[in-house]
């Protein structure tokens, strides 16, 4: 095999190991967050995440710093790999992007009618119908890794790139939906930034560090204007050169930001995310609790709908000729990713976070995107594991 094509799936390879190991610390700092959540230890976690951080009269708190300001590299990160994809990646085609693209189209908007169906009539609940609409890629592609070689990487590949098209997905509706009121002289100043940074890359401006100077100044902006300040890790993102030397573009600024970044945030930003996020306390909840709409919701729309929507969504794209599975993989496998599309933790909770103020119904949240993904994961994997190998598979 020749260097020019070895590199590329050295880089795949290396991006896939990442976002395995992501989530299966994701899922360590899941189950540490619940523990803390129902231990004696509670009191003094939930004092520790409310901490004020910052000026006078000014200051936010830790968990406000994490999901504003940490996550914010996550967007960063996730930006970056959205251009890497649309521009020299598996969706740098209509060709190749057709079948994960209209997959995400489905698997977003089933899950987000199905919430809709369930919180009918309660405008303070409809505010999540989003919640459900999200995948985890690194929870997906953790179990995966499970899998091992009875998953042909054309299906990780797959299930990749409709994973940053979901991303890109979640990214407009928190840009559209869940904005609060704009200052315009904040957004002026961060519209400005951001045209120096593509002045930065006109100009062929190829160092990492100017762009970030301008960058942490963009989200700075973008935090007083009333726009999520994560949404400017996106758009900070889109301004970084793709360019290397020559036509060699793994040499580019991106490349080199995404794998500086990537390990940071796989072994620091997303943990952290989780342990703060995903504390569900269990004292008072009830049945009345299981079967409350915002969680039976966000449950049905993680289990059913992303499978019913990636899964008609697909089939229908091949039926109709517009695009053709991935080489090597059947429509059962096809469909076992469906199903793992369900495991919607980061995202999910991200926007649920954005959607709701209150205690009680953030809890809920997190019951229903621990239900549903829980399921949507173990149904998914035993799908993928039968499909392939049903007498060697580990349960």
């Amino acid at each position: 095999m020749t260097n020019h094509l070895r590199r590329p799936l050295t880089l795949i390879a290396d991006f896939l190991r990442l976002e395995t190991a992501a989530g299966f610390l994701l899922m360590a700092a899941a189950v540490v967050a619940l523990i803390l959540a129902n231990s004696p230890a509670a009191p003094i976690y939930r004092t520790i995440l409310a901490i004020p951080i910052g000026l006078p009269n000014a200051s936010l708190s830790l968990l406000h710093w994490i999901n504003d300001g940490l996550m914010a590299v996550f967007f960063l990160l996730v930006g970056l790999e959205i251009k890497r994809e649309l521009l020299a990646g598996e969706l740098s085609s209509i060709k190749r992007a057709a079948l994960p693209g209209i997959a995400a189209i489905g698997g977003m908007a089933v899950p987000a009618l199905i919430y809709v169906a369930f919180n009918w009539g309660n405008p303070a609940s409809l505010r999540g119908w989003a919640i459900p609409a999200a995948t985890d890629i690194a929870f997906a592609l953790g179990v995966l890794a499970i899998l091992g070689n009875r998953v042909p990487m054309s299906l990780k590949v797959f299930l990749t790139a409709l994973a940053i098209l979901d991303d890109l997905g979640a990214i407009i509706i928190i840009g559209v939906f869940y904005t609060a009121k704009v200052s315009w002289v904040a957004l002026g100043l961060a519209s400005a930034g951001l045209a120096l940074l593509f002045a930065f890359n006109r100009l062929g401006v190829r160092r990492i560090v100017p762009y970030l100077v301008v960058g942490v100044l963009v989200w700075g902006a973008v935090l007083t204007s009333g726009i999520h300040a994560t949404l400017a890790g996106v758009a900070v993102a889109l301004m970084i050169p793709l360019r290397g030397e020559g036509a060699i573009k793994e040499d580019s600024s991106l490349h080199r930001l995404e794998r500086a970044l990537h390990p940071w945030v796989v072994y620091g930003i997303l943990p952290v995310f989780g342990l703060a996020n995903a504390g569900l306390s269990f004292a008072g909840l009830s049945m009345t609790d299981l079967i409350a709409p915002v969680p039976l919701g966000i449950a049905a729309g993680l289990f059913v709908g992303k499978q019913v929507g990636v899964m008609v969504a697909a089939w229908m794209a091949v039926k109709l000729e517009w695009a053709e599975w991935p080489a090597g993989v059947t429509p059962t496998q096809i469909f076992g990713v469906a199903v793992l599309c369900g495991i919607g933790f980061t995202m999910s909770l991200f926007i649920g976070g954005l959607a709701f103020q209150s205690d009680n119904l953030q809890n809920h949240v997190k019951l229903g995107v621990f239900i549903g993904s829980i399921i949507a994961a173990v149904t998914g994997y035993l799908i993928l594991c039968f499909a392939k190998r049903p007498r060697n598979c580990a349960i």
